[in-house]
């Protein structure tokens, strides 16, 4: 499947906004965006004016971006939402919170959506004592997010949950440290998703 495998660094510069896509480094002085706030290339500096269409693309870009997902399949959550009761832009990002690979990475079992992807698919965790190999899988209330036995001891998800206060964890999920298991307590409201994103651009581009 294809994958973006540019330098990550310049996503975040591309947005002028911390996207977290690289774990503890946004959080240092090596942050990218921190050490060169303007966009990467050769006229990164210049001054513009963007349109109402900019506009909308770069939301719309900011948000896929964050989950690390291609144009296909960030239209296809877009749709989905779209059938959904309720508010189209929330139901969207909802969808997108509710993805296995971003859910072990809000655990803190990984620091940051590419390495829970990565753990995802390489078979380290189960969903109701059952292993899943689905990053885009989706939880639902009540689902047990675990690690496979043989995983548990992985020097990478020690690390990563004794540095799990960087990041905080959200109120709709919760975590037993001493047995590695996480829970998602209920569907994630547009207040508990700490996103910068206005999602309603994002409608109004899909809606043209």
């Amino acid at each position: 499947m294809a994958r973006y495998r540019d330098a990550l660094c310049r996503l975040c510069r591309r947005e002028s906004e911390k996207l977290f896509l690289k774990g503890d480094r946004c959080f240092t002085d090596k942050c990218a965006v921190e050490r060169r706030k303007y966009a990467p290339g050769q006229h990164g500096q210049r001054r513009r004016k963007f349109s109402d269409y900019a506009l909308q693309l770069r939301e719309k870009q900011k948000a896929k971006e964050t989950y690390g997902l291609l144009e296909k399949q960030f239209k296809r959550y877009f749709y989905m939402a779209d059938k959904k009761q309720g508010v189209t832009g929330s139901n969207l990002l909802q969808l997108l919170e509710c993805r296995l690979d971003n859910i072990v990475y809000r655990l803190g079992f990984a620091s940051n959506r590419r390495q829970a992807r990565q753990l995802v698919l390489h078979g380290h965790l189960t969903v109701n004592d059952r292993r899943v190999n689905i990053p885009s899988c989706l939880i639902r209330p009540g689902d047990i997010i675990g690690l496979k036995e043989a995983s548990r001891k992985l020097t990478v998800i020690e690390e990563n949950i004794s540095r799990m206060e960087h990041r905080g964890l959200p109120s709709w999920v919760e975590i037993d440290v001493n047995n590695l298991k996480g829970k998602m307590l209920h569907y994630p409201s547009r207040d508990e998703i700490e996103l910068p994103v206005k999602e309603q651009l994002i409608v109004e581009l899909y809606s043209k």
